[in-house]
């Protein structure tokens, strides 16, 4: 596929044309159409829009097309580099369709060295991560038994967790420190766990319930069970009053600090937290299956060493093909399976599991897609990095150029859509532009970090016709700057080309939505309240 000539690029051309007309004959040449009224008013409430104070001293990069043409119906800024956040994504999951495909899978094997004699296995048995983020407890459990009736039930050696498929680097590249302890940038890893259908690899959700008596310490659970983490408990129960309770991993350890109160009879509480080396937790909640179904394993737990060639295979367990994981992944904007694909496409396509040979791809492939990859800089696949730098004009290069695409009926299904409240549908826009003409219509990625926001995506304008826009706001001091992203939309959504009496430059309304810690997206809030 070659790169589309948009507007801009058309604009240079005819610029030029002219010029070289003009050498020649008097006759004036017309250089560009001027805009119909209809795209006057539009250009004139967007600009309303972005005269809002919250954006003083602020920038904001807005282009609107047809998703057909691609042609240019507003833009501000639209080449000027900015930090995305996650709509970042839409680099990584588009890319991950293409090159993956649709049907791609993850698997999880178990595998045995050594001799097999009646239920001994007198050798070693591997677990062998394919970087499925979709792993449960439950899937485990499932190896667990199929390694039982397999007629294991003694391993005299070593229970090998094979996390060797990408490279050991757990954290993305500038991710910020006060970062790593919160389950939105968990560890990647080949060999990992997902406490929930969420599939949050590599967290494990804690919790707290009232202790017996006023005084007492919190009873603290993890799910899924186990025993790799460590619990420092100075929660107290408290006879009366409100509920109080922080969990905190420890730097470099799996220490949970848990602090604060709760009240006799309150209800437990939760949160989400990363687990430090996430392959060591899947061997344990796998070692732990394993006894649960009789195969006892002598050895020790050894971590992080390749399986060798003549492996005999025992079970293995086969992810949702990538079509279906967009889903949680796009509607969630869940980072871990952003950054797996990243390296599953390094792995897949360079051999090489790790960030630059995935960023490398992808990069590879939205240039043939349409964006021009000489203006922008991918540093991971998730977005959590601010040194991302992705223009507007070239989110909509991208969003016009894929609706060619094979898979795109799948992508676009994963969308969030906005103001749908069922979870899997709305994602982290069911709670904005409720009761609006973008209600059920808007479909797109959102982005957050403090700081930073971004909605780039589809609407259905009210003459039926299909627009891709993006909006990337940067450097604003105000808590929150996404209801102006909203009012775009929903501008967007009741625009048309026919001709009308009056012409409304006043931004369109758009509710307020629940607020959400700066820098934080809708789904990144645990447990989900927005």
């Amino acid at each position: 596929m070659q790169r589309r000539r948009y507007p801009r690029a058309l604009a240079l051309a005819a610029l030029a044309t002219a010029v070289a007309a003009a050498t020649t004959s008097a006759a004036p040449t017309a250089i560009a159409e001027a805009p119909s009224a209809a795209e006057t008013r539009l250009s004139a409430t967007i600009d309303a829009i972005l005269a809002d104070a919250r954006l003083d001293g602020a920038q904001a990069g807005v282009v609107v097309a047809d998703a057909t043409t691609g042609d240019t119906l507003y833009q501000r800024n639209g080449d000027r580099r900015l930090i995305p956040a996650s709509n970042t994504k839409l680099l990584t999951s588009a890319a991950a369709m293409e090159l993956l495909g649709p049907g791609h899978r993850f698997t999880t094997d178990v595998l045995r060295t050594g001799a097999k004699q009646g239920t001994v296995l007198t050798g070693d048995l591997h677990l062998r991560g394919g970087g499925d983020p979709t792993m449960l407890a439950a899937d485990y459990d499932a190896l667990a038994a199929r390694v039982a009736t397999a007629g294991i039930r003694v391993v005299t050696g070593d229970l090998i967790a094979d996390d060797t498929r990408y490279d050991a680097t757990r954290l993305g590249p500038d991710w910020a420190w006060d970062d790593e302890p919160y389950y939105y940038a968990a560890q990647i890893s080949a060999l990992t766990v997902a406490p929930d259908t969420d599939y949050d690899a590599g967290t494990v959700i804690v919790g707290a319930a009232p202790g017996a008596t006023a005084g007492a310490r919190p009873e603290i659970s993890f799910t899924p069970s186990t025993g790799y983490l460590r619990v420092d408990n100075r929660a107290t129960t408290v006879a009366t009053g409100s509920t109080s309770i922080s969990f905190e991993r420890e730097h470099a350890t799996n220490t949970i600090v848990v602090t604060g109160q709760i009240a006799l009879g309150a209800a437990r509480t939760s949160d989400w937290v990363s687990v430090w080396e996430p392959t060591g937790y899947a061997a344990d909640v796998f070692r732990t299956a394993l006894s649960r179904h009789g195969v006892r394993v002598l050895g020790e737990t050894v971590p992080g060493r390749a399986t060798p060639p003549s492996a005999v295979g025992v079970t293995s367990h086969d992810s949702m093909p990538l079509s279906e994981l967009m889903v949680p992944f796009m509607k969630l904007s869940n980072n871990g399976h952003a950054e797996v694909l990243t390296k599953e496409i390094g792995r897949v396509l360079s051999g090489s599991g790790t960030w630059s040979a995935g960023l490398a791809k992808i990069r590879q492939y939205v240039a043939t897609a349409g964006m021009d990859t000489g203006t922008l800089n991918q540093r991971d696949g998730s977005g959590l990095s601010r040194r991302n730098m992705i223009p507007a004009d070239e989110f909509v290069d991208l969003l016009v150029a894929v609706r060619g695409e094979p898979w795109f009926d799948a992508w676009y299904a994963a969308l969030p859509v906005a103001g749908n409240a069922e979870r899997f549908v709305g994602g982290t826009l069911r709670s904005r532009m409720r009761g609006t003409p973008a209600a059920n219509n808007v479909r797109a990625k959102t982005g957050s970090l403090t700081g930073v926001s971004g909605l780039s995506g589809y609407v259905t304008d009210a003459d039926g016709r299909q627009l891709v826009f993006s909006i990337v706001l940067n450097n604003y001091l105000a808590s929150s700057v996404k209801n102006l992203e909203d009012q775009i939309a929903v501008a967007l959504a009741s625009y048309t080309g026919k001709s009308v009496t009056t012409a409304r430059t006043a931004p369109p309304a758009a509710p307020e939505i629940p607020q959400t810690p700066d820098g934080i997206e809708c789904s990144w809030q645990k447990p989900i309240t927005c």
